[in-house]
């Protein structure tokens, strides 16, 4: 018995920054569009940015200068060309979220900007202090809304792409635990990143690497994977998420102390909390070994506390949920898995090695944050990738794929797979992390291959599918960390100290 298969001109999965601002750029030139979401439309990282969105608009910045920053925290891998394109159309696009409606926060009748790590100039701009991302979210899905040629699935899980003749045709997704197949003549994927494959991340519960999986089962190229973003700093306490406090209490002068109230980053780095994450979260992991403890503290007492409730309203009160007062307490902070710099290879224009499919955000490695990402750059990214990556989709020439029945796939049960799913988040955390050796890489790739029979399996529920997806992408990582036999950037290996 076939499927439920539907034709529309453009697929686009994923719904945070990436994804809206393609459907977008799609849907102006009048083309049907369908965005799919694995949950309800706007959960997704892109919700939950605090930090704010990079870009050279200060009187006293220039694009040649945010160039510079990002080559620089890029550790010499970053793609300069891609880079290029970031700096210089990025300040385009924040105009035109303002024309559409979005708010930043201001000083008077001008943007503020906001200093942050490894940043040489004030250029971070912040929507209601700490909830940017919720504001970039909020403009984009209206400016979506206008749009009647755009159709929008929630609760819609890409399971595999579909490809004929070497190209993508479209997906075939579990909709509401049914398959259903949606055929497209150009696919836009931009589902996010990883953060859910380590036990310890600040990314939400959908961030499992479903679109880098099955773009990889498609047959297109990954690049970069072993480089994953720690950010140095999230709430540590048993009773609470991993919430991100963001960079940006460090840039205002927050300072980061031990279990035994001693200041340590100097000793690590001369530009103390301001040195790039990997430097920060590295300095923190040893702190911690060091001192035998799970965690340091981040000590803001000696700012203004009005200054505080004002600056990060958000991260303030959901301290307080936890009976942490910021302006009066350090807050205990160890670092989690924050970003996924790698990803599904893709030129300038989002175009991946699979022709007819196209990927933007996080889900895309288009080289710009090369071994390490400059804070505040992602939404930039995806503002103009999503942009671009649509555009290119939309002068796709390929005619619209015909509509064959699909056949459903044999459903596979995995039986404990909950408790597969903790062990392998666990093993990435303890043997993938922030620090690296060939022994811990090599035992992690050996331990994985026992839960290798999932791949070519097909399954009926999310968490199925999400932990074959997981295991993908943590072999993918692993395989491409041993294969760095160096420390550059975020990938850090105990056995080759000093990039060569």
């Amino acid at each position: 018995m076939s499927i439920e298969t539907e034709t529309t001109d453009f697929l686009v999965i994923g719904g945070g920054v990436a994804g809206l601002r393609s459907a977008i750029e799609l849907a102006a030139t009048g083309a049907r569009v369908h965005v799919v979401t694995k949950d309800q439309s706007t959960e997704g990282s892109t919700e939950y940015a605090q930090g704010g969105i990079a870009v050279a608009l200060s009187d006293e910045d220039e694009v040649g200068i945010h160039y510079e920053d990002t080559i620089k925290a890029g550790d010499g891998l970053c793609n300069e060309e891609a880079v290029r394109i970031l700096v210089e159309e990025g300040p385009g696009r924040i105009e035109e979220l303002i024309e559409w409606g979005a708010e930043f926060d201001k000083d008077g009748p001008r943007l503020s900007f906001t200093l942050e790590a490894a940043h040489s100039r004030k250029r971070i701009l912040h929507a209601q202090g700490d909830a940017t991302g919720k504001e970039l979210q909020r403009v984009l899905v209206s400016k979506a809304r206008s749009f009647t040629n755009i159709m929008r699935y929630p609760y819609t899980m890409v399971v595999d792409l579909l490809v004929e003749d070497g190209r993508c045709t479209g997906a075939l997704m579990l909709h509401r635990g049914r398959f259903k197949g949606l055929r497209a003549k150009a696919t836009v994927l931009a589902t996010g990143g990883a953060g859910q494959v380590y036990s310890v991340t600040t990314n939400p519960q959908v961030s499992t690497g479903d679109g880098i999986a099955v773009a990889s089962r498609a047959g297109a190229k990954l690049k970069d994977m072993e480089f994953v973003q720690f950010h140095p700093t999230s709430l540590y306490m048993p009773s609470a998420p991993h919430f991100l406090l963001s960079e940006a209490m460090r840039g205002e002068g927050a300072v980061l102390i031990n279990t035994r109230m001693e200041r340590f980053m100097e000793h690590y780095d001369t530009r103390a909390e301001l040195a790039p994450r990997d430097i920060v979260s590295r300095a923190i992991a040893m702190e911690m070994h060091k001192t035998g403890s799970s965690h340091v503290y981040l000590d803001m007492r000696h700012l203004d506390p009005e200054f505080l409730k004002k600056r990060f309203p958000r991260i303030y009160a959901t301290c307080l949920e936890y009976e942490m007062d910021i302006t009066r307490q350090p807050v205990p902070i160890c670092p989690a898995m924050h970003y996924m710099m790698g990803g599904v290879m893709t030129g300038a224009s989002g175009a991946t090695t699979l022709p007819g499919l196209y990927a933007a955000g996080e889900t895309a490695c288009t080289g710009i944050h090369g071994a390490n990402r400059l804070a505040s750059n992602s939404l930039l990214e995806g503002l103009v990738y999503g942009a671009r990556a649509g555009a290119a989709a939309a002068s796709d020439k390929a005619p619209a794929p015909e509509n064959p029945d699909l056949e459903p796939p044999r459903p596979f049960t995995i039986s404990a797979h909950d408790e597969i799913r903790g062990s392998l988040k666990r093993l990435m955390w303890e043997k993938v992390g922030i620090i690296r050796s060939e022994e811990s890489l090599s035992q992690a790739r050996d331990e994985m291959r026992q839960w290798e029979y999932i791949l070519g399996k097909s399954f009926m529920t999310r968490r199925e599918l999400e932990l074959k997806n997981m295991l993908q992408v943590c072999l993918s990582i692993t395989e491409a960390a041993i294969s760095r036999r160096q420390s550059v950037g975020a990938h850090f290996r105990s056995d080759f100290p000093e990039r060569p």
